[in-house]
């Protein structure tokens, strides 16, 4: 570090306590007086060793200790700054006309195979043109999906405004565009992405859209090859030391994609502050929600511990204090034990669910941007695989897991018998009326709701239901509203309610338990 820059840093360490610090200020106490421009950049490139913010009259102040509040209302449009940085690259790469003509023909046939081949199960190559492609069909619906779930830990003040963040496979940033405005302007946020396709290409030009108080490295490589200790910082920051780590690791929409899941994110969870949280997604389809269960079920109640750890035992410490190296005493500083923050929920003691575990959130649509209107209006006459919307994806449709190492649940609820029916015991409780406790964990399932669990009327709204401790899938039917059941209805999806008299029968069709909820039926939200 220059003898300029380490002035600079010294007298920010002393300003920053006593009023904001000041670059034209600053500059008349460095040798040389270095132009406030040459001042401000050192304190944007020091910012997060130093804990400070830029505030928009361009002086620096503290970071808040303060919480970040849960969003307000659902997301609504992909913001017109990412549209138009997405845009320019496109036109940058195939013209003004990269909607039409041979370009615009480029673009559609490389979205059908990629969606052809995700549907098959099949691996995708990322390429440029894949890159442009994943960004125009999925960029929008990933950035609304992944403020939803975040608000499931600011909604209990378990995000702070000092942050620091691990994308695993960032793809071109929707979910970390989505982060970055989910987060207040007077947040701090050190962002890492671990991407090494040309998707990090497209993702470098969105980043560039971000906040002054944004932070970001892209690290163009793979999950498998990832160093954490090449993330070090000089002010201490250690993501492989058990008392420190990145506060939220993201894995969204990338397991499906690896050779092995599970390890992959047992190891993400090892750079995991004690205090920090793992956010797993995945699209809402069949495979790749039940994927994140069982990946999520697969992890659950693991004990990870100090990599040091298990380099003792395998250079045969046996941990009874005989080693040279005594494994016993640094598996006290163990990380914790993987605990499902949410939306799961488990709600009896012990027990762990066994149901295919398709579960998925529905949010309101977003606005169509306007790179999906313009290719998919541009399909010509001719091509016969058209149909209007082809190319436009605004629905809000996804699977998430929270998973925390401080043993916290969004919903710390334990049951009794006593009081309550258990979903693992349902067999013995067929066509009998029963008292049930049971998180809601869709939006209505039945055919004819629309995109937003709303429900026309014509058929019984039907939901899953679950306790955590299920082995088979329970769906709760609705087949009277009430003002007592109504509840139901107006729960959010991840809410837990309790049911009282409800109708317990089984569904040969479907080989699941109906939870029948009629007008006998009483419906509360407790959470």
């Amino acid at each position: 570090m220059s003898d300029q820059r380490e002035a600079i840093r010294s007298n920010a360490k002393y300003l920053r306590n006593v009023r904001p610090i000041d670059p034209d200020e600053i500059c008349e106490y460095v040798s040389g007086n270095p132009h406030p421009a040459v001042v401000r950049q050192h304190l944007r490139e020091d910012a997060v060793a130093l804990g400070l913010i830029e505030r928009d009259d361009g002086t620096f102040v503290p970071v808040e200790d303060e919480p970040v509040p849960p969003g307000r209302g659902p997301v609504r449009e992909f913001p017109a700054d990412y549209e138009t940085a997405l845009e320019d690259l496109l036109v940058e790469r195939y013209g003004v006309n990269w909607h039409e003509d041979g370009a615009g023909d480029l673009l559609r046939s490389t979205i059908r195979r990629f969606k052809s081949r995700y549907l098959e199960g099949r691996h995708v190559e990322y390429d440029e043109d894949v890159a442009a492609g994943y960004a125009i069909y999925h960029l929008p619906a990933y950035y609304a999906a992944v403020q939803y779930a975040l608000n499931d830990l600011a909604e209990r003040g378990l995000l702070g405004r000092d942050f620091r963040v691990l994308d695993i496979g960032a793809g071109v940033g929707g979910p970390a565009l989505g982060l970055c405005d989910y987060l207040p302007d007077d947040a701090l946020l050190e962002y890492h992405a671990i991407e090494p396709s040309a998707a990090a290409d497209v993702l470098e030009d969105l980043l560039a859209e971000t906040g002054r108080n944004v932070h970001t490295t892209i690290h163009r490589t793979t999950v498998e090859e990832f160093d954490p200790e090449t993330v070090a910082g000089d002010d201490g920051f250690d993501p492989t030391a058990p008392d420190d780590g990145f506060d939220l690791v993201l894995a969204c929409n990338v397991l499906s994609e690896l050779g092995d899941p599970e390890a992959v994110l047992r190891n993400a969870l090892e750079w995991l502050a004690p205090d920090g949280a793992a956010l797993a997604m995945a699209p809402a389809d069949k495979n790749t929600s039940v994927q994140l269960r069982e990946v999520e079920r697969a992890l659950e109640d693991e004990r990870l511990v100090d990599r040091a750890v298990f380099e003792g035992l395998e250079d045969g410490d046996s941990g009874d204090g005989s080693g040279a190296n005594d494994a016993a005493d640094r598996v006290r500083n163990r990380r914790g034990t993987v605990t499902v923050y949410g939306p799961a929920v488990r709600l009896w003691p012990d027990e762990r669910p066994a149901d295919r575990g398709w579960s998925f959130d529905v949010r309101p649509d977003l606005e169509v941007p306007s790179f999906q209107r313009k290719l998919d209006e541009a399909a010509p006459e001719h091509d016969d695989e058209h149909a209007p919307g082809e190319f436009v994806n605004v629905d809000v449709q996804f699977s998430y897991s929270l998973l925390r190492l401080d043993g916290r649940r969004r919903i710390d609820v334990a049951l009794e018998t006593s009081d309550w029916a258990k979903m693992a015991e349902m067999e013995r409780h067929v066509t009998n009326r029963i008292d049930l406790v049971a998180a809601k964990l869709s939006r209505s399932l039945s055919d004819n709701a629309d995109g937003n669990g709303r429900h026309s009327g014509r058929s019984n709204p039907l939901f899953k239901i679950s306790d955590g401790s299920e082995q088979i899938d329970h769906y709760a039917v609705l087949t009277k509203e009430t003002a007592l059941n109504r509840p139901l209805l107006e729960a959010d999806y991840g809410d837990v309610l309790s049911f009282e008299s409800i109708l317990a029968l089984w569904n040969d069709d479907e080989e699941a338990y109906n939870l029948v909820v009629d007008e006998e039926t009483v419906v509360d939200r407790i959470t």
